[in-house]
């Protein structure tokens, strides 16, 4: 069952509570999920280099061929690691779409030496998944300290959460309306030797690639 923490903040363990995005009142699903041990472990394992990342703008339908090709240029495309991590992310993927209403998704697997998207914001769009398989997860600004964060930037010393290893988010942005959004950032990894292994799903916009072909 799904567990209101701080509105418009929903948080809960079943998948199911992602769709408690589509309330206009909540900004913010996470599902607090237990990921297989095996995935997280086997990427937390891997030489950096071997991290796959890519990006592809992809029908349903093709998204598992699009996924396959993004791994099958890394060491691990044929392993058992590569296809539990393709199965997990199509899994993703498969819902992201059924919620937003979309057949059609721009999928992003980043390796991230980098501080990323380190500024507190709102992101600018209307809908947007997010789950770390490695390294540290997105940190998130209770309500009460949004606009402090947004103000101080890297002087903030207010209340942060790193999202759960393996949890998955969905975020509202500001296409979603004025006032929609909670305030988030990517962790500040640089110089420290961290690598993160992100993955982002969007909906289509005029930042997307070009349209993957089989």
């Amino acid at each position: 069952m799904a567990v209101t923490v701080n509105n418009p903040l929903v948080r809960g363990p079943d998948a199911a509570v992602l769709s408690d995005i589509q309330d206009p009142d909540v900004s913010l699903t996470v599902w607090e999920r237990a990921p297989p041990g095996t995935l997280l472990e086997g990427m937390a394992g891997l030489c950096p280099a071997h991290l796959p990342q890519g990006r592809v703008l992809v029908w349903l339908p093709d998204a598992a061929a699009a996924l396959s090709g993004i791994l099958a240029e890394t060491p691990i495309g044929a392993t058992v690691l590569g296809r539990s991590l393709v199965e997990d992310m199509l899994m993703l993927v498969k819902r992201f779409a059924a919620i937003a209403g979309t057949d059609l998704v721009d999928i992003r697997l980043d390796r991230l030496r980098h501080d990323a998207c380190w500024r507190f914001h709102h992101d600018q769009v209307r809908l947007r998944l997010l789950t770390t398989y490695r390294g540290p997860a997105t940190q998130i600004v209770p309500q009460a300290h949004a606009e402090q964060a947004l103000r101080d930037q890297r002087a903030y010393r207010g209340p942060l959460e790193a999202l759960p290893a393996g949890a998955v988010a969905l975020f509202k942005g500001l296409q979603a309306g004025p006032d929609r959004g909670v305030v988030h950032r990517s962790p500040v990894i640089a110089g420290t030797g961290t690598v993160r292994s992100l993955l982002c799903l969007n909906l289509p916009s005029d930042t997307s690639p070009r349209l993957w072909e089989p």
